[in-house]
């Protein structure tokens, strides 16, 4: 296995592509894992539409590029070393895809090998509202082993900004890998009691 860890990071066809962008900013700046970067043509077309971001931007800001269509890249293999993969966002085409095994391209086919090697797999779902065939293939995935984390406020931090949203859910994502970060979650601390308030 390489000097740092590696996390697989794949950037998909659904709205939120700022998720997978400020997920390899995070690994870029605090350098604790080398990012292997995996991204669709749907994934590319979204970041041009919401961050006016080229292909090339994004690229450069992984350790490690893959082509979408490359399934004898590296991170195809289950003896390829990772500590496992984000897709984020994940659309539902992606999510079914992974759902059902299809691997029929590098993101599903990455994903599946995470699933297969027992290695953590996190599916940032993106869509709303949800029809069975989603909740199914989510229900899927989970049973698998997989974790879906739908990119949801968390509005007890009180975001101002929709950055503060975003970097909240992007150091969730990296808590759950165990990836040391710095000011991009305010923990929760319970609630503070007020004077003259009950309990107080």
């Amino acid at each position: 296995m390489s000097a740092r860890p590696r996390l697989v990071v794949a950037i998909t066809g659904a709205s939120g592509a700022i998720y997978g962008v400020r997920l390899l900013e995070q690994l870029r700046a605090s350098g604790t894992c080398e990012s292997h970067l995996v991204m669709s043509s749907s994934g590319a077309l979204t970041a041009s539409q919401e961050l006016d971001m080229k292909r090339s931007d994004i690229e450069a800001l992984a350790d490690v590029v893959h082509n979408v269509k490359d399934i004898g890249a590296t991170v195809a293999s289950g003896s390829f070393q990772s500590i496992g993969m984000v897709v984020a966002p994940c659309s539902m085409k992606t999510l079914a895809s992974i759902a059902h095994g299809m691997a029929d391209n590098l993101v599903s086919r990455a994903a599946d090998v995470m699933l297969k090697e027992r290695r953590r797999l996190v599916l940032m779902a993106r869509e709303t509202p949800l029809n069975l065939a989603h909740l199914r293939n989510m229900t899927s995935v989970t049973e698998m082993g997989g974790i879906i984390l739908p990119p949801v406020p968390a509005f007890y931090t009180r975001p101002e900004t929709v950055d503060d949203i975003v970097n909240h859910t992007v150091g969730r994502v990296l808590d759950l890998f165990g990836v040391e970060h710095a000011g991009l979650v305010k923990r929760w601390e319970g609630i503070t009691k007020r004077p003259g308030e009950p309990g107080s």
